[in-house]
């Protein structure tokens, strides 16, 4: 079922995390924070809407890395219900498409619970201090990647963040499958 996050919380502080990275390390959000900002993304290696804009994710990742913003994946679906989302599965998706940045594991979904993730894929975009400044899309595409010629508004509102401190007034909420859940 297709799902959208609320607006951006303007100033919201990133919640620290440590978790498992596919890489064999494990990567808490000092360890990812870059000098201008820091991306947190939730995604997943099963959503239709991941899957279809996955190639320009990983592109615009490492343009924001470039530019000194950190950036980090996060998957938190339950693995047993969606075994495409194990974390071997994601290590061998990582590894295929080469990710420029950590792809984390929340097992028991505390990070996604602390950050109020509500689909894959969520973006949320920190300035250098840790405040919340973005909370939108990647750019117009849905369940099918648009035209090559989108706006890249991820990108654009995170090189404004990285630049000036502060993400854009206007943002369009991201959309994508719902966080699968655990029952608890």
């Amino acid at each position: 079922m297709a799902a959208s996050p609320p607006v951006c919380d303007f100033g919201w502080k990133a919640p620290d995390f440590r978790l498992p990275a596919t890489a064999g390390t494990s990567r808490g959000l000092a360890d990812i924070a870059g000098p201008k900002g820091t991306l947190v993304m939730f995604i997943c290696n099963h959503c239709s809407y991941v899957l279809a804009v996955l190639d320009r994710i990983i592109r615009d990742a490492r343009e924001l890395q470039a530019l000194g913003v950190g950036v980090v994946a996060i998957s938190s679906n339950d693995a047993d219900a969606y075994p495409d989302d194990s974390f071997e599965n994601m290590a061998r998706m990582a590894a295929e498409r080469d990710f420029s940045f950590p792809y984390l594991y929340d097992a028991g979904q505390s990070v996604a619970r602390a950050f109020g993730a509500a689909c894959t894929p969520d973006f949320f975009g920190f300035d250098a201090s840790g405040r919340l400044q973005y909370r939108g899309r990647l750019d117009a595409s849905r369940k099918q990647a648009g035209p090559p010629d989108l706006r890249r508004d991820l990108f654009e509102a995170m090189k404004q963040i990285a630049e000036t401190g502060e993400g854009p007034r206007e943002q369009i909420p991201s959309m994508g499958c719902s966080i699968k859940w655990k029952d608890v």
